[in-house]
């Protein structure tokens, strides 16, 4: 028996309800971040480090440099980050008095710590740390009381102006969770059992810091250097 006007105008319905479902559903799992788990306690290998000592700012004809072992969800390293930094920069880094050198010192008590690094670190590879790293700190508040941090980070990778594809794969591939366990590691060979820790001559300095007082150690260390 032959199918009626009505009976294949409902067929056509459904056919093109189910396409534009199938659609939905698939543009839905391509827009969804993939899951990602950033190991700690990774075996280091040599590839980890390679060359690798930290991701630095200012010149290397700087008479002093300053090591920062930080950890993205430590409120105190925000505070010096988004506010301190800028004067920093400004005041030392760029009249070439000082070099700053970051490193990841991810605590146990911050689950998203360790994810965060490795955003930081997957736009490394695309030469964006900077951006990414000063991003991640200012959207503190947003991430770290969220369920899961990965689709925010990857959010703002792409304002960033990243490779998304190049990012998503860095990210599932956890392609830096050696070179993040090997800064932690040394941070804990050196003493550093809190964020942030700075280490400036061999020594480390635990606490709050401020711009005020960067400048005033780094005078204390340079006092001839040019201002």
């Amino acid at each position: 028996m032959a199918a009626t006007p009505v009976g294949m105008k409902r067929f056509y319905a459904i056919l093109v309800a189910v396409a534009v479902l199938g659609l939905g559903a698939l543009g839905y799992l391509l827009a969804k971040p993939a899951t990602v788990s950033i190991p700690a306690n990774v075996t280091v290998t040599a590839s980890d480090t390679a060359g690798f000592h930290g991701y630095v700012k200012g010149a290397a004809t700087a008479p002093v440099e300053i090591t920062e072992f930080a950890d993205f969800q430590c409120p105190f390293c925000q505070t010096f980050a988004t506010l301190q930094m800028p004067t920093i920069e400004q005041r030392l880094i760029d009249t070439g008095r000082l070099r700053w050198r970051y490193r990841d010192f991810p605590l146990q008590q911050h689950p998203f710590s360790r994810l965060a690094a490795h955003s930081a670190a997957c736009a490394d590879d695309q030469g964006k740390y900077w951006a990414q790293h000063q991003r991640i700190y200012e959207g503190q508040s947003e991430w770290a009381t969220a369920r899961d941090a990965v689709g925010i980070f990857r959010r703002y990778a792409k304002e960033n102006g990243l490779d998304v594809t190049r990012y998503d794969d860095c990210m599932t591939a956890g392609k830096f969770a050696g070179r993040i366990q090997a800064s932690y590691e040394e941070g804990v060979r050196l003493g550093v059992n809190s964020t942030p820790t700075l280490l400036v001559g061999g020594r480390l300095y635990q606490g709050r810091f401020d711009s005020d007082a960067i400048t005033r150690l780094v005078d204390s260390l340079a006092p001839h250097a040019t201002q």
